[in-house]
C-alpha cells in the first residue's frame, strides 16, 4: 500500500476516534460512539496489516487472538458491578503495551551507544516510565476496587519524600539515556524503578478517590500511547495517545473539581486515612438517634408521595440492585408519583458508574438528574431514597470545617421532606469517617442488603 493511500485511510481513522468522543458524550448516542471508534479501529488495523514492513503476520494473529478472546469472555462475563475493576485493568494493560514497546524499540534501535537519536531516545524514555507507571498504578486500583488490597490509604514513614526522590532517579536516568548513555541494563532499571513508583504512587491513595486515579491513570496511558507513537512514527497512534490524554485530564481535572480539591490533594493528601474525631465531634452535635424503619412502613411514605427521589450510590452496585430500582420507580410512576435519580460525580468507583449502571437497567435518560440539576429539586422532594450512598449525602461537607471532605458539593437530600437510607450497617464510607444525616428527625434507615430491601418495598408497594 502506497504511503499516501496510508496516509488518507489513517486520516480518516482519526476523525472517526473524535466522532466517537463526540457521541459518547452523550448517553442517548454512546452506542452510535462506540460503533463509530469500533469502525475507525477496525481500518486502523487492516491498514496497518497491509504495510510492508509487517515481518510475521501470524505472530500477529496469535496475539490477537488471544487478546481479543480474554476481551470478548471479559465484556460478555464481568458484571456491570465490576466494571471499574475492568477498566482499570484494561487500562492498565495499555500503559504495559506501551512500555514493552518502548523495551522492544530501544532494543532494537540502541544495539551500540550513542545510536539512538534524541527526538526517539526521549520518546522511548517517556513512553516506559509513563507506560510502566500506569501499569503498575492500575494493577494497584484494580487490587483495591477488588478489594484485594485494602481501600484504606497505606502509608509508611517519609513516604512522599523517598517517592519523590524515586521520581527524581527516574527523571534523571531517562535524561542520562537521552544524551547518549544508551545501556541495556539502564532501561530495564528505569523499566523496573518505574513500576515501583507506580505502586508507591497509588497505595496511598484511599478508595474514595478510585474516580479521581482512574481517570489520571487513563491519561497516563493515553500519553504513554502517544510517546509510542512517535517511536513507531505512527500518526494514528499519536492522534489516539493524545486524544485519551487529553479527555483523561480534562475528567480528572473535573472529578476533583467535583470533590472541590486540587488532584494534588487528592495524589499526596491521602484521603481517608484519618478524621474520624473531627467527624464524629459534628455527628455529636446533631441532637438525634438513628431511626430504623420496616419496609412496609417505607413503602406507605413512597407510594403516598408527590416526588420521589432516587440516589444511588456503590451499596446500588455491589448488590446489584438498580434493575430492581427500575422495578420499584416503575410501580411508583403508576401510583402517579414523580420519578428521578439525582447523580454526584463521584458516585461509585469510576466516572459514569452509576449512569452506566442505571442504563443497564434501562432508565430513562431524563430521569437521570446531575447534581447541581438535582439539588434545587430536594426543596419540593417528599422522599428521597438513598440507596447505598454515604460521602456524597454527608452534611459535614457544608457545615464541618474540620471534616476532610469539607467544601465537597453534595447531593442535598437532607434538603428533603423525608430521607430514607438504604444501607447495611452504619460502618463509614469510603472517606472513614460518620454522617450525621443518619441522626437527623427526618431520616429513617433501612437496614440490609440493597437489593434485598428494594425487592421487600416493590412487595409492599404492590399490596399498598
Amino acid at each position: 500500500m502506497s504511503r499516501e493511500l496510508t496516509n488518507l485511510l489513517y486520516l480518516i481513522t482519526i476523525v472517526t476516534f473524535i466522532l466517537a468522543l463526540r457521541f459518547l458524550s452523550n448517553p442517548a448516542t454512546a452506542r452510535r460512539g462506540n460503533w463509530i471508534g469500533a469502525g475507525g479501529m477496525l481500518l486502523a488495523i487492516v491498514v496497518t496489516f497491509a504495510q510492508n514492513e509487517i515481518v510475521s503476520y501470524w505472530e500477529i494473529a496469535i496475539g490477537m487472538v488471544v487478546g481479543g478472546v480474554f476481551g470478548a469472555v471479559a465484556a460478555r462475563k464481568v458484571r456491570m458491578t465490576a466494571m471499574p475493576q475492568m477498566v482499570a485493568l484494561f487500562n492498565g494493560v495499555g500503559g504495559g503495551a506501551a512500555a514493552l514497546i518502548a523495551l522492544a524499540e530501544f532494543h532494537n534501535r540502541a544495539p551500540d551507544p550513542g545510536t539512538l537519536k534524541t527526538d526517539i531516545s526521549a520518546s522511548i524514555m517517556l513512553s516506559a516510565i509513563i507506560g510502566s507507571i500506569s501499569f503498575a498504578g492500575s494493577m494497584v486500583a484494580f487490587g483495591k476496587l477488588q478489594e484485594l488490597i485494602r481501600g484504606r490509604p497505606i502509608v509508611y514513614p517519609l513516604q512522599q519524600p523517598l517517592n519523590a526522590l524515586l521520581f527524581l532517579s527516574l527523571l534523571v536516568a531517562g535524561i542520562a539515556i537521552a544524551a547518549g548513555a544508551e545501556q541495556q541494563w539502564l532501561i530495564w532499571a528505569l523499566v523496573g524503578g518505574s513500576l515501583l513508583f507506580g505502586v508507591l504512587f497509588v497505595l496511598p491513595i484511599g478508595g474514595a478517590d478510585m474516580p479521581v486515579v482512574i481517570s489520571l491513570l487513563n491519561a497516563f496511558t493515553g500519553l504513554a500511547a502517544a510517546a509510542t507513537g512517535f517511536e513507531l512514527e505512527n500518526n494514528v497512534l499519536i492522534v489516539s495517545g493524545m486524544l485519551v490524554g487529553a479527555s483523561g485530564t480534562m475528567l480528572t481535572v473535573l472529578m476533583g473539581r467535583a470533590m472541590n480539591r486540587s488532584v494534588a490533594n487528592v495524589l499526596f493528601g491521602a484521603f481517608g486515612q484519618i478524621a474520624a474525631p473531627a467527624a464524629g465531634a459534628a455527628a455529636g452535635a446533631v441532637d438525634g438517634q438513628v431511626r430504623s424503619a420496616s419496609a412496609e412502613d417505607v413503602a406507605v411514605m413512597l407510594g403516598y408521595a408527590s416526588k420521589v427521589v432516587f440516589v444511588p450510590g456503590y451499596g446500588m452496585a455491589v448488590a446489584q440492585a438498580q434493575h430492581d430500582v427500575r422495578t420499584l420507580a416503575d410501580l411508583l410512576e403508576a401510583r402517579g408519583v414523580e420519578v428521578s435519580y439525582a447523580i454526584h460525580p463521584v458516585a461509585g468507583r469510576m466516572p459514569g458508574h452509576m449512569n452506566v449502571l442505571l442504563a443497564e437497567a434501562n432508565v430513562p435518560y431524563p430521569q437521570l438528574k446531575e447534581m447541581e440539576e438535582a439539588n434545587p429539586e430536594f426543596a419540593r422532594t417528599d422522599v428521597a431514597l438513598v440507596i447505598g450512598a454515604n460521602d456524597v449525602v454527608n452534611p459535614d461537607a457544608r457545615s464541618n470545617t474540620g471534616s476532610p471532605i469539607y467544601g465537597m458539593p453534595i447531593l442535598n437530600v437532607d434538603n428533603s421532606q423525608q430521607v430514607v437510607v438504604l444501607k447495611r450497617s452504619m460502618n463509614p464510607g469510603f472517606a472513614g469517617i460518620d454522617n450525621p444525616l443518619f441522626l437527623n428527625p427526618k431520616t429513617v434507615m433501612l437496614f440490609g442488603d440493597a437489593k434485598d430491601s428494594i425487592e421487600r418495598l416493590v412487595a409492599s408497594v404492590k399490596h399498598l
